[in-house]
This record gives C-alpha cells, structure tokens and sequence, in this order.
C-alpha cells in the first residue's frame, strides 16, 4: 500500500512510475479484470463481471495515470521524456478502460 501511496504522489521515480506502475502492473491488472469479467459473463452474472471488470481496475487506472503525470512534472531529465510518458500513460490507461 505504501508503493501505490508513493506512485499516487508522484515519489516514484518516472521510469518506476511509467514502466512497473504504469505499463507493467497496469496490463496484470487489466487483463485479469477482462478475464475474470468474461468468466462471470459466462456463468450469467452481469452484474458481478461488470463489478469485478471495472470496480477495480478503474481506479487503478487513475492512480496510475495521475502518478505518472506527478512524478513526470518532477522529472529532472530531458522534457520531452516527460511529456511522452504523460501522453503514452494517458493513451495506453484509456484504452485500457475501455476494453
């Protein structure tokens, strides 16, 4: 909890932030809430898959996104990284969200 708390404000360093926060842990998350909302669509419970699909990958998506976004306006490296990781985080959590 302490991590997502340091990713949440922008502590992280960027790379940390966009690669493990970001692309990494955000596709685990994403995929397995697309799994397990297909398995729940399956057995007939609509309600259930659409909790369990977006309930908690959302807000995950938002964290990630707004950690990126804190920890890039921090970054005390080339501008242009920074800018790619906003973009690239806003990019890749909206579709995400929306598949």
């Amino acid at each position: 909890m302490e991590k997502l708390s340091s990713l949440w404000s922008g502590d992280l360093a960027l790379n940390d932030a966009f690669w493990t926060w970001a692309v990494t842990v955000g596709l685990l998350i994403n995929f397995g809430t697309s799994i397990l909302f297909l398995v729940l669509i399956l057995q007939d419970r609509p309600l259930a898959a659409v909790i369990a699909g977006y309930a908690f990958s959302i807000p995950y998506n938002i964290v990630a996104t707004v950690g990126v976004w804190r920890s890039a306006a921090r970054y005390a490296g080339p501008p242009v990284h920074a800018d790619l990781a906003r973009i690239a985080t806003v990019i890749l959590m909206a579709a995400l969200t929306l598949t």
